[in-house]
């Protein structure tokens, strides 16, 4: 019975800190956009544009 004068305040704490960090979080912003990361994977890349194009070589020629 004695473990539970050690036990109680320390999970006491840790509840404490896990509600400061989630206070701590809501006030960054980190939770004001949760649909953009998700459809950002969904956005395909531009083509890359050629860099040499073959067919003007062979007019200059």
């Amino acid at each position: 019975m004695n473990i539970l004068l050690l036990l109680v305040p320390i999970s006491l704490v840790l509840l404490g800190i896990a509600i400061a960090s989630f206070v701590w979080a809501v006030r960054r912003g980190q939770f004001d956009d949760l649909d953009t990361p998700a459809i950002d994977i969904l956005r395909e890349d531009p083509l890359p544009s050629p860099l040499h194009d073959p067919t003007e070589a062979k007019d200059a020629d």
